[in-house]
């Protein structure tokens, strides 16, 4: 079928399916490891790229085909590529995109892991790298130098919630030839699309709520024009990033709900949201739907929702904020994101512990920061269990 001028939910349903010699009505499972050929002609023909044939799962694999070309087309993007994590999405951009001698600038508070990777390995092979505050223009410009090849930039960053223009920071990467790759996994192709606003690439962490169940990790890569496309998937071709056709499923079936999902997980966050701000143990709080958020207006412009991810901090800092964790009854104090439960944690002992005390400061991840991921459930009900902690604290 296609879906190319229907609507983002018909394209949830419908978008990458296939006829299959059965007449499945959901995408098959694919689980094999290699394909046959028809002959020697064929095999060689499809190692040569004169046939479209499968190989080799590690290669392409047809229900790992069905979910990239599902989430390219909610992207608005040219094809996907489906990775094993949101970390091997992330590592084949920059396998892809960097070299020895070259710099990337990258959003200050990103995922810990993903400026780690720059800061441990990548500069062992010397790149360069410099994180900053990519929702101030001045401090991208700042930063940029003559080997400056990417602009990476998380929008909202996880765990500030800093909203970056993804339009202003196109306009910075055409004007000094970069390469402008967007993590879009806290907005979703519903709520921001990056390729729109002009980024070369976009990527999310289908773990999170692309998936939405917490049972799958996964990555995924989307790319606006061709030569990105090949140059990204040789990459994680060969260093053996790839999905397994198990995972794709899951995502596939997942992903079908992901407007249900998303509009009840930030009906509910804005009401958790209002019911901190006003609460008297909370010192500050950050979520894009809150008119004292910094970047209210530019959330507003970019994003047709706020999403359901919320920071604040508890007065007493870090033991404050342990005791409220270590008292909620109702949420699942654990990483990660995006799904239909609600899950708390604190960023700077846990997902972004890894990082170096003073750049966490300097980020924004402070001691006394709980991240929130507000989940499905009756709200009321995830109200009532922060109130109990927030009494006990």
């Amino acid at each position: 079928m296609k879906t190319k001028n229907m609507g983002f939910n018909t394209k949830l349903i419908h978008s990458g399916e296939f006829e299959d010699q059965f007449g499945s009505a959901t995408v098959p499972i694919y689980q094999t490891s290699t394909f046959k050929f028809k002959n020697a002609q064929h095999g060689a023909d499809c190692f040569s790229g004169a046939s479209a044939g499968y190989i080799y799962t590690r290669i392409a694999n047809p229900t790992i085909r069905a979910l990239e070309n599902n989430i390219a087309e909610l992207e608005n993007g040219y094809d996907g590529i489906a990775t094993s994590s949101g970390m091997a999405a992330i590592t084949s951009v920059y396998m892809a995109q960097l070299a020895a001698g070259s710099h990337i600038i990258s959003t200050a508070s990103v995922y810990g892991p993903a400026r780690v990777v720059l800061e441990k390995d990548f500069s062992r092979f010397g790149v360069e790298a410099d994180f900053v505050n990519t929702a101030d223009m001045n401090a991208i410009l700042s930063a940029i130098k003559k080997n400056t090849k990417v602009l990476y930039i998380e929008t909202p960053s996880n765990p500030t919630m800093d909203i970056s223009d993804i339009k202003a920071c196109a306009e910075i990467a055409k004007k000094h030839n970069l390469v402008l790759v967007v993590d879009n996994t806290f907005a979703t192709p519903y709520l921001q699309k990056p390729l729109d606003l002009g980024a070369d690439v976009v990527l999310h962490s289908v773990t999170k709520f692309i998936n939405g169940h917490a049972d799958i990790v996964g990555g995924i890569i989307i790319t606006k024009d061709k030569d990105l496309y090949e140059k990204i998937r040789h990459a994680m071709v060969y260093m053996g990033c790839n999905m397994d056709p198990h995972q794709a499923y899951l995502v596939l079936r997942g992903l079908k709900t992901l407007v249900l999902r998303v509009e009840r997980n930030q009906e509910n966050a804005i009401k958790v949201a209002h019911f901190l701000e006003s609460h008297p143990k909370i010192a500050w709080i950050r979520y894009p739907g809150l008119a004292s958020h910094p970047q209210f207006e530019l959330a507003k412009k970019q994003m047709s929702g706020s999403g359901s991810m919320i920071s604040f901090g508890v007065k007493g800092g870090l033991e404050a904020g342990r005791k409220l964790m270590d008292s909620v009854h109702l949420a699942t104090l654990a990483v990660s994101l995006g799904g239909v439960e609600t899950l708390i944690q604190h960023p700077a002992s846990m997902t972004h512990a890894s990082v170096n005390k003073e750049e966490k400061v300097k980020a924004g991840i402070t001691d006394d920061l709980v991240r929130l991921s507000v989940g499905i459930e009756d709200v009321q009900d995830i109200i009532e269990d922060l109130d109990q902690a927030l009494k006990i604290v």
